[in-house]
């Protein structure tokens, strides 16, 4: 639950730190006093893009912070130390606005993005706006609202995936069917650049072999004559050769190793090297004997380096990358050139893809069906205790199976419908309910949504708005009893709901000739008791303005 939040410079706010507890909270104020400042502040701190306006005039940056109890909440635990920001029970989400419009935020005093923000507000806290009534009308939200009531939601994922993968293979399919002039040039131009590489053959790591050859090769006299001079000087002059000259060492030294036994490793070693010399001069026998010597296989490395070098320039690459190159014309090509047969391939995987995106996406429609159903008869019921009795509420569900009504939400049309009063026909919700009505409606929603939800914190802003006399009184008594579940927040302006509440605030505005700041004060019992009678009596608060709070609060189970 959220335990804290304290704010720095936020708007017309200086400081503000307050505390709260579980239950339901009830933030009142007259209208202009920043209520919705407060509700702002919890917004930015769950993700919300920020702008320089909302830091306060004069200062340099904004600061809010809040706490949250996440001890019975193992999903967020778990999303924390996946992200290596887990800390005890209590999390602390913070964000920072400098007056240039820059901000940072933080969890549990680590710099996050706002993303991370945002995917771990989600689990924390769930807002209620107070317009939320006029996107009900939309055919998205309606669906949007439906599926989050779903029992599983795999099947959502699963319609997700199988969307992707049949329109993928679908673009692949159409990309094969197009025969325009682009594509015709292209594929000339591909065949032309593969025939001559192909001509080339060139294998992989070829070129590098093919230079050190002819490197070889056009330096081959050199190289012998190097070749001939150090085998001379090792071993076949007729005297002073090396060889002879370390044997002569070694037997002199065998003459004298009887006498001082230590000059025997001095021995070992001329001899070592003795050895050495003997092999070294039969490696460079057998190269000078394996040097090919044939001017034709010189002209020969010499006409296909060239040819590769052109070639290269031609594409603008590597000499050492035509051999990949070669590879992606290919693959290229290939792709172009997809024969009847390769497109009646991909036009049998286009049809099994549909199969397995219908069949994911009838159970997803199946499953829309049995929780519209369900759904419908809970909203029906709450509709009759928010003055609409007698009156009724359908999901209507039409599933569509053609090809143009594949989407990645599934084949389904979902439509809110309302029969206001008893004996009127069900029509779609936006086009017979009135504003109140929709209010009512989304209430209506709201509590049954909220009552099904694993969010531990609920803000309902202004939800009632539009309504007025038993009927407040009786969504008053709907957040109190989701309130033993879920820690809610209301800010409302009706003292029928505020009366309800187990903790309440009161927002103020306080205004000099150059300030204007908020406060936000928790009420004591008579503080509370002089709200709720401003509340229903305005600025001239009675006697029996009083006494009628006290009543609505006396009231309260």
């Amino acid at each position: 639950m959220l335990e804290s939040i304290v704010i720095n410079n936020f708007t017309i706010i200086d400081r503000s730190q307050i505390e709260f507890e579980a239950g339901m909270t009830a933030l009142t104020g007259e209208t202009g006093a920043g209520k919705s400042i407060l509700l702002d502040a919890i917004n930015l701190v769950l993700g919300d893009r920020a702008d320089s306006d909302t830091v306060k005039n004069g200062a340099d940056k904004a600061d809010i912070s809040v706490t949250f109890d996440i001890s019975t909440l193992a999903n967020a635990k778990k999303w924390l130390v996946e992200n290596d920001l887990d800390q005890a029970d209590d999390c602390l989400l913070r964000r920072v606005i400098q007056s240039n419009g820059r901000s940072k935020a933080y969890i549990n005093g680590t710099p996050v993005t706002l993303s991370q923000l945002k995917a771990l507000g989600e689990m924390l806290v769930d807002i209620h706006g107070q317009h939320d009534h006029q996107s009900l009308q939309k055919p998205n939200i309606q669906r949007q609202l439906l599926d989050d009531m779903l029992p599983e939601h795999d099947v959502v994922s699963a319609v997700e995936k199988t969307f992707k993968e049949w329109k993928a293979l679908k673009h692949q399919l159409v990309q094969a069917r197009d025969q325009s002039a682009e594509k015709q040039h292209r594929l000339d131009l591909l065949q032309l650049y593969t025939r001559e590489l192909h001509e080339l053959n060139l294998k992989d790591g070829e070129i590098t072999q093919l230079q050190d050859e002819y490197n070889r090769l056009s330096h081959a006299g050199q190289i012998v004559e190097t070749m001939t001079s150090v085998i001379d000087d090792l071993y076949e002059k007729d005297t002073h050769n090396i060889q002879s000259q370390l044997s002569h060492c070694v037997q002199q030294l065998n003459q004298v190793t009887h006498i001082d036994s230590s000059l025997t490793d001095a021995s070992e070693l001329i001899g070592n090297a003795l050895i050495q010399i003997e092999e070294a001069s039969a490696a460079l026998r057998g190269y000078s004997e394996d040097l090919d010597l044939d001017p034709a296989r010189l002209d020969w490395l010499n006409q296909r380096i060239n040819e590769a070098q052109s070639l290269a320039r031609k594409h603008q690459t590597d000499i050492s990358d035509l051999f990949k190159l070669t590879e992606l014309f290919d693959q290229e090509l290939d792709q172009l050139q997809l024969s009847e047969h390769d497109i009646e391939q991909l036009e049998t995987k286009v049809s099994r893809s549909a199969e397995e995106y219908l069949a994911s996406a009838r159970a997803l429609s199946k499953l829309r069906q049995q929780t519209a159903r369900q759904l419908s008869q809970q909203i029906t019921e709450v509709m009759q205790t928010l003055g609409m009795q007698g009156g009724a509420f359908t999901i209507q569900i039409k599933a569509q199976e053609e090809e143009s009504a594949f989407s990645s939400h599934g084949i389904d049309t979902v439509d809110f419908q309302i029969s206001p009063n008893p004996g009127q026909p069900l029509k779609p919700l936006s086009k017979v309910a009135s504003g109140g009505e929709l209010s009512r409606m989304s209430l209506a929603i709201q509590v049954i949504l909220s009552e099904s939800s694993r969010i531990p914190t609920l803000i309902f802003d202004e939800v009632d708005s539009g309504i007025g006399g038993g009927i407040a009184e009786i969504v008053g008594r709907k957040l109190r009893e989701i309130a033993h579940h879920r820690q809610v927040f209301c800010v409302t302006h009706l003292p029928q709901v505020a009366s309800q509440a187990h903790q309440h605030y009161q927002v103020t505005k306080r205004k000099t000739d150059t300030t204007t700041s908020t406060n936000v004060m928790a009420l004591d019992e008579n503080e509370r008791l002089e709200e709720i009678a401003r509340m229903l009596g305005g600025m001239t608060i009675t006697e029996q303005t009083r006494a009628h709070a006290q009543e609505m609060l006396d009231s309260v189970a």
